[in-house]
């Protein structure tokens, strides 16, 4: 409980025996304590080096006041924090002023070994504020399932996770049970038959990729903001559009959701969209009303991952909700 204010386990001990005892004598307490004397005694003399006990007479200890005593080391403690949580501001000043202008060297790490590539996929998680995106590949190299000791406290702080899946994985042992917990926790996780590489992308701004190599000793290539790391969360979202959600079912089994889709009325809004008429002649041409149209569009959206709806006439295409070519940009 003390240990907060800097006192170990002995510490703390002779000193709750004092308060307790109302003052004691250093054979008396080691007796009472059932520790040795020579390591009460040193106990004794950190507490009294701290302002916690006295001696007001030869042989007998008492312990100081806790209100005061304890709420002078509270006090110095908080000054540390403070302080510490100054120096971490300046340091994130310098790093954000740094990363504003990277150099070229800047943007990549190089990572080498199982257990430094293990360490910094847990620091991404560690960092994430907002969101992991991650893609799973069947063969696990530095990290295997149930190896994740920092998720629970990501989620806990409320960072969101999406997961693609590659179906292969599984098969690999205890990746069901992980599956499990995570969608317990309501995190998104999909499946697919097969990912590109596997992938982890933390809030958007900095992500990790596998280096291939021969086969001797794994290697991670860590990326930056930067227009790398944007087409890899490209690949990252066109994978998940074209991978099923999973849920649990009532026995705790893994079911595999039909992907949504837009439904006729988004199919008919969506053709009229294409050939270039605006929400308002769509919804007189449908007798719809206009907020009805525009929820339906950005429902589509939302769907597709597009942005704008130049992107969502591409997605759309690529999801196979229009035959024909894609539409140009107009």
């Amino acid at each position: 409980m003390l240990g907060a204010l800097g006192l170990d386990e002995t510490q703390e001990a002779a000193y709750r025996g004092l308060v307790r005892l109302g003052g004691a004598a250093q054979d008396d307490l080691a007796r009472r304590l059932a520790l040795g004397e020579t390591a009460v005694a040193a106990a004794l003399h950190r507490l009294e080096e701290q302002g916690l006990a006295a001696r007001p007479r030869p042989g007998r200890w008492v312990a100081a006041p806790p209100g005061i005593a304890l709420g002078a080391l509270l006090t110095r403690q908080r000054q540390v924090l403070d302080e510490t949580e100054h120096a971490v501001a300046l340091l994130a000043d310098a790093y954000r002023s740094e990363v504003a202008e990277p150099a070229v060297h800047h943007l990549v790490e190089v990572v080498t070994g199982a257990k430094a590539v293990s360490h910094r996929f847990l620091q991404l998680q560690m960092g994430a504020v907002e969101e992991l995106c991650v893609l799973v590949t069947g063969t696990p190299v530095a990290v295997a399932p149930l190896e994740n000791p920092v998720e629970d406290a990501a989620v806990a702080r409320g960072v969101a996770y999406r997961v693609v899946l590659e179906r292969e994985a599984l098969t690999l042992p205890g990746q069901r049970t992980e599956l499990a917990v995570g969608l317990g926790r309501r995190q998104e996780v999909r499946l697919v038959d097969t990912v590109p590489t596997k992938l982890v992308v933390a809030d958007r701004t900095l992500a990790m990729v596998p280096l291939g190599g021969d086969g001797s000793e794994p290697a991670a290539l860590v990326v930056h903001a930067s227009g790398v790391l944007e087409l890899l969360m490209g690949l990252f979202e066109r994978v998940w559009r074209k991978a099923l959600p999973l849920r649990l079912g009532i026995g705790g089994e893994l079911i595999e959701n039909e992907p949504a889709g837009p439904d006729a009325t988004d199919l008919r809004i969506l053709a009229l969209l294409l050939v270039g008429m605006t929400d308002a002649r769509i919804a007189k041409q449908l007798g719809m009303g206009l907020r009805t149209v525009k929820r339906r569009v950005k429902g589509m959206m939302d769907l597709a991952g597009g942005t704008t709806r130049i992107q969502l006439g591409w997605h759309a295409y690529e999801l196979g909700w229009i035959t024909g070519p894609p539409p140009a940009p107009r």
